[in-house]
């Protein structure tokens, strides 16, 4: 059998990933990065946050340097109640670490760093006009290339993945926008802590050692009220919640609007979703890079056995087997972190019973260590 061909579309973290580890097996990679001959510089000032099952794994398929990773010790998780914040639980693994903390920038230009170096590899700077479901192939205006495997990763909206989504899929508008930026200072603060404010959930995620990222969720009115004056909002945010640490700076802000989108059908014929295309979850739990990585294994492994078998990728039961084996934790997981975003605000149905739960959640050790387990390696279905 002649060496199979896979293109990927989307140079983001999950497509970047996908083609390097993808080009471990017998098989050439086109991977479409669009027209911006640039596109190495573009930057993406997020950091983001990864278990440690998720660490090894990158560590053992990508061979990124630890040097980019911020190890977490512990989380902290505190709630707002009355204007009082209180710790009601923390994570902390004897033997490992809870979480390690990247920015999206540095992970990406290692990965370009590396995807260059790839015979397998071949970088294509054309922008794909459509997709063609029947045979197979990607169109660039007039011409057309066929491939076995067509992976789609580039976001959540894009039109591409119409005719594969086409029906009921669970999609939320949380009405919120995700603030992010950057924090210096000159202080020690190297646990990671998750805030449930009145305002929304605060994360502060340590990247080096006088570095810290800041993710805050807030609803829409709140971003419209005070959107021009949104850095001294948080440079007071960070003071009453670490108790005045000694700031340097503060970059500037980045937002995004928050949706849930749960994709019910991954792939037609040879043509797959990945990525947050396939899942947008809430940033609350920081679980998306995870389920995407988790995502990125579980193809990794199926097609080592259709290529083990002499199984051409186009026409194996493939795309089937990975929807079944990845589309119940993902669904489980979205909704649980959407049950979670729900459970912290103010509510009806939540509020009457949330001061007895988080005063008393710590009593529960099996409740703690499930939720670790899930945070970690995730859901075995």
């Amino acid at each position: 059998m002649n060496t199979q061909k896979i293109c990927i579309i989307g140079d983001g973290l999950a497509g970047l990933s996908t083609a390097l580890i993808l080009s471990q097996k017998n098989v050439k990679i086109d991977l479409y990065v669009g027209t911006n001959k640039n596109y190495k510089s573009k930057i993406d000032n997020r950091t983001t946050a990864i278990s440690e099952s998720s660490f090894q794994f990158i560590q053992k398929k990508l061979s990124i340097k630890k040097n980019i990773f911020w190890p977490c010790k512990e989380i902290k998780l505190f709630f707002e109640e009355k204007k009082i914040v209180k710790n009601f639980l923390n994570f902390k693994e004897q033997n490992k670490k809870t979480m390690y903390v990247f920015q999206n920038k540095e992970l990406k230009k290692k990965l370009i760093s590396q995807i260059l170096k790839k015979k397998k590899i071949k970088i294509r700077r054309k922008n794909i006009t459509a997709v063609d479901y029947n045979n197979g192939c990607v169109l660039m205006n007039k011409n057309k290339m066929s491939y076995d495997l067509i992976i789609l990763s580039i976001g959540n909206s894009s039109k591409l993945y119409q005719k594969i989504t086409q029906g009921r899929n669970i999609e939320k508008d949380y009405k919120e926008i995700a603030l992010t930026t950057t924090v210096k200072h000159n202080s020690k603060i190297d646990t990671a802590s998750q805030f449930f404010l009145k305002q929304g959930p605060l994360a502060i995620l340590p990247f080096s050692k006088n570095k810290f990222s800041i993710v805050w969720s807030v609803n829409n009115l709140f971003f419209l009220k005070n959107k021009n004056s949104l850095k001294k909002l948080l440079n007071q945010k960070i003071e009453e919640l670490l108790n005045k640490p000694k700031i340097s700076n503060i970059a500037d802000i980045q937002w995004f609007p928050i949706n849930l989108s749960l994709k019910t059908k991954y792939f037609k014929k040879n043509i797959l979703i990945m990525g947050d295309g396939l899942h947008a979850v809430h940033p609350v739990a920081g679980q998306g890079f995870n389920l995407v990585l988790r995502d990125i294994k579980k193809l990794s492994e199926l097609i080592d056995k259709k290529l083990k078998l002499g199984l051409s990728l186009r026409d194996s039961s493939l795309l089937k087997d990975f929807s079944h084996a990845r589309q119940p934790e993902n669904t489980i997981v979205g909704l649980g972190i959407n049950l979670t975003n729900i459970f912290f605000k103010d509510n009806i149905f939540f509020s009457p019973f949330k001061k007895v739960i988080l005063n008393n959640i710590k009593n529960f050790k099996f409740i703690k260590k499930i939720s670790q387990s899930i945070s970690d390696k995730g859901i075995s279905v």
